[in-house]
């Protein structure tokens, strides 16, 4: 293609074009293009891709409000305060900025709890290996106050993994974090040495920087499907918030 810049007066003006050619002799496709008209049409596309932007980021704001109403009615999350492995303060607040994932359980679970606890440390494995991922936290909140001190809940969390935050507390307090999560729990009944198994909410529940609950994964779901959900709201997460301009 050969293109050529022509320059013409007129009675009032100067103006240049651009004369476009294929440089074949016969059939010649040529195209008269004038600057002016050149501009024009880039800022009516410029224009309508702005619009399009405002649209969208709009539907987003919109789609976010919608999810944390329907967060808000579901009242599912929320404050608590109660004591970590080392014997010291720790409240919900403490978790904002970072992923967390929550399970509440119980150190004398025979089975259910150490399978899940299992499960949240070979997801975040998983989920680490991601160099796209955020940092998470996982963290243990005990349903057996009366059993559960806190050297209890600092053992019982070292067999699983360094990771792990243990929370435990008087039972004010561990009936107020499980009301927030609406988790079920009950003591069963006590056998002649005063042993017994608590029968409790099996879900593990997924909080993001912003301290609100994004997901739960029951005890049917595999590392490999926590880890998966997990990096799927990580993303959602950070272009929502891209987008909406808070990172």
């Amino acid at each position: 293609m050969i293109v050529r810049i022509i320059q013409f007066n007129s009675i009032n003006s100067t103006n240049t074009a651009l004369w476009l050619s294929t440089g074949k002799t016969g059939g010649n496709k040529r195209a008269f293009f004038t600057w002016k008209s050149f501009i024009i049409s880039g800022v009516l596309v410029s224009i309508f891709a702005g619009f399009m932007i405002q649209m969208k980021n709009e539907k987003l704001r919109r789609m976010e409000k919608q999810r944390k109403k329907a967060l808000g009615e579901a009242a599912v999350g929320g404050k608590f305060d109660l004591i970590d492995q080392d014997g010291k303060p720790f409240s919900s607040s403490n978790l904002e900025g970072r992923w967390a994932m929550i399970y509440f359980g119980f150190t004398h679970c025979p089975d259910v709890c150490p399978d899940e606890l299992e499960k949240i440390v070979k997801a975040i494995d998983l989920i680490e290996q991601d160099k796209r991922s955020d940092p998470i936290q996982p963290v243990f909140i005990t349903v057996d106050p009366e059993r559960d001190s806190v050297q209890a809940v600092r053992e019982y969390i070292r067999e699983f993994s360094p990771k792990f935050i243990g929370l435990t507390g008087n039972q004010e307090q561990v009936n107020k974090a499980t009301r927030a999560y609406r988790v079920y729990y009950s003591a069963g009944p006590r056998d002649r040495e005063n042993d017994y198994i608590v029968d409790h909410t099996i879900i593990t529940y997924l909080i993001n920087p912003d301290g609100e609950l994004v997901d739960y994964y029951g005890q049917t779901k595999t590392a490999e499907d926590v880890a998966n959900g997990v990096m799927k709201a990580m993303k959602n997460y950070r272009n929502l918030n891209r987008r909406l301009g808070f990172l």
